[in-house]
């Protein structure tokens, strides 16, 4: 999860283009090559540098085979928003106001990342300890 933020007033998808490119951008520190969107980002406000490189759920134009896949891709993405909504407690927010708001996008993005920084973890380690043991019996053999 690479941004996340409460932006009060529920402002229109398209609408909130220019800001999530520049915060991911500055998070990240390199440049987004391709924005693989919904449609409602379609006409958005994306700054001039990056309006050729939006790609919307049913544009025609401009699709590539590459980017025909990535939008298949992007199918991945509600599978987030349901675990972050059902497993990091952001369907009800027990926060008050808009600064509750912030929190609790933030850190139910947190959570989200740690969990799966976690999981990473234990992979890592089952692996260690795998590669262990083996050696241990080459040893002993």
């Amino acid at each position: 999860m690479l941004n996340a933020k409460a932006l009060p007033g529920a402002p229109y998808d398209g609408h909130t283009l220019a800001a999530v490119i520049t915060a991911i951008e500055a998070t990240t520190g390199a440049e987004i090559m391709r924005i693989i969107a919904d449609a409602g980002y379609r006409g958005g406000n994306a700054p001039p540098s990056h309006a050729i490189r939006i790609f919307t759920a049913g544009q025609k134009r401009r699709m590539t085979p590459a980017i025909k896949r990535l939008m298949r891709r992007r199918s991945a993405v509600e599978p987030v928003i349901g675990h972050l909504k059902s497993d990091h407690r952001m369907n009800r927010n027990h926060l008050a106001g808009v600064t509750g708001d912030a929190i609790n996008a933030v850190l139910a993005a947190v959570g989200y990342n740690f969990r799966r920084l976690l999981a990473w973890l234990a992979l890592w380690l089952a692996l260690l300890a795998r590669t262990l043991r083996a050696r241990n019996k080459l040893e002993t053999a």
